[in-house]
């Protein structure tokens, strides 16, 4: 029997496959009503194609940087950025999703809010501050360049997802927090409330959180203070070391 080995037709045989890293950076931030809404920043695109339409902040890879770098470096350069928690998500590379062929590398983050605004203020005054930047409730975005709508919903449902069992909320919090902080954020990650009584004894029952001796004083009630456990990952990476 003969071997039939397939050659690759010439539309393929010198095809030039580009590597492009994007991020989903979250945040949770407040409205003209002081509700809490899940944010993300996109960029506006000022060429084709798609040129005028927002997109996810990312940027090419260059062959001399890890992934993770080039995460950063990209999240940086297009919005002024550096998130406090930053992990791989997934690989989108379907054939027609670029005019050229692009297999994009996303990475998803997380930043507190009042990060965000610290990190806005120091670019403002070194007038060093990205342009064509604005932030997007994640729920209700407009239509995006390329296959964005689909990475953001699904990073949205990994988000979602991890929320219930990791302390992936904790990464929107500042150090201490009252369970009251935690359960708004992790309602606006899941899009619904929920009964504070089964979420408190939820809360107690795990090992993410632990009661300190600080209590936040105001005009209710005196409410404690928690902090995360350092001891439990914000996510599992499972045994991948960084190098990737």
């Amino acid at each position: 029997m003969v071997s039939m080995t397939r050659t690759p037709g010439p539309e393929f045989r010198d095809a030039d496959v580009r590597v492009a890293v994007s991020t989903v950076i979250f945040s949770v931030r407040r409205d003209v009503d002081d509700d809490p809404v899940l944010s993300l920043p996109l960029v506006r695109r000022t060429r084709d194609p798609f040129g005028g339409r927002w997109a996810l902040p990312g940027g090419w890879l260059d062959p001399s940087e890890s992934l993770d770098a080039a995460a950063s470096r990209t999240l940086e350069e297009t919005t002024g950025l550096t998130p406090s928690y930053l992990e791989q998500l997934y690989a989108f590379g379907a054939v027609d999703r670029s005019p050229t062929r692009v297999v994009s590398i996303v990475y998803w983050a997380l930043l507190r809010s009042d990060e965000v605004d610290a990190q806005v203020a120091a670019h403002a005054r070194h007038d060093d501050a990205p342009e064509n930047v604005e932030w997007f409730d994640a729920t209700n975005l407009p239509a995006l360049a390329f296959d964005h709508n689909d990475i953001v919903e699904y990073t949205l449902w990994r988000l979602r997802n991890k929320v219930g069992y990791s302390r992936i909320a904790h990464g929107l919090l500042p150090d201490e927090f009252t369970l009251a902080d935690l359960r708004e954020v992790t309602e606006t990650i899941l899009g619904r409330r929920l009964d504070p009584a089964n979420f408190r004894r939820q809360i107690d029952t795990s090992d993410t959180v632990i009661p300190t001796e600080r209590f936040r004083t105001g005009s209710h009630r005196p409410a404690r203070l928690y902090r995360y456990n350092r001891d439990v990952e914000l996510a599992d990476r499972g045994p991948l070391t960084s190098r990737h």
